[in-house]
């Protein structure tokens, strides 16, 4: 009996140690992943918290292509939403516009393409539950040449209003 209460010890203090250790929220190990296809890597994929279910949400990542030949992003879906729609917006005469394209993002050979706030970015329609900081929405990216593949977006907090 004696023999094993060291063992007992040890694993008891690992255990402490383990428990008091910060855990890496599971937005910033996500936000940090990096998801490969082909000559593409794409990095920084996240959206935002969204307040209601049914309501829409973005999607920002950098996609980079670093092959010899240009590829394009066809479309994307999600299993977490209705639909997914890859859109550009854009300010003129002091409006805001957004429109869909259709035709899909061109990833130009050794270039890097950001979907980012204020620009090219995927939209995310029909949220089936509200999108919560910490959490991971999947989506899928299908690309011309590169093919298909599931991206994990990290939910971050909404900023607040200034």
């Amino acid at each position: 009996m004696n023999a094993r209460f060291p063992l007992f010890a040890l694993l008891m203090s690992a255990a402490l140690l383990a428990a008091c250790k910060p855990a890496t929220p599971p937005a910033e190990a996500a936000s940090t992943a990096e998801t490969r296809i082909g000559d593409l890597l794409i990095t920084s994929a996240t959206s935002r918290e969204t307040p209601l279910a049914g309501g829409t949400g973005p999607g920002f990542m950098t996609i980079a292509n670093r092959g010899a030949a240009d590829d394009r992003l066809l479309s994307a879906t999600s299993p977490e939403t209705t639909s997914v729609e890859l859109h550009e917006m854009s300010m003129a005469d002091g409006q805001m516009t957004m429109r869909a394209l259709p035709e899909g993002l061109l990833i130009p050979a050794g270039g890097t393409v950001d979907l980012a706030p204020g620009g090219i970015h995927l939209m995310l329609i029909g949220v089936r539950d509200a999108l919560v900081a910490g959490q991971t929405v999947p989506v899928e990216l299908r690309f011309e040449k590169a093919g298909t593949v599931t991206v994990p977006l990290s939910v971050k907090a909404r900023s607040p209003a200034p």
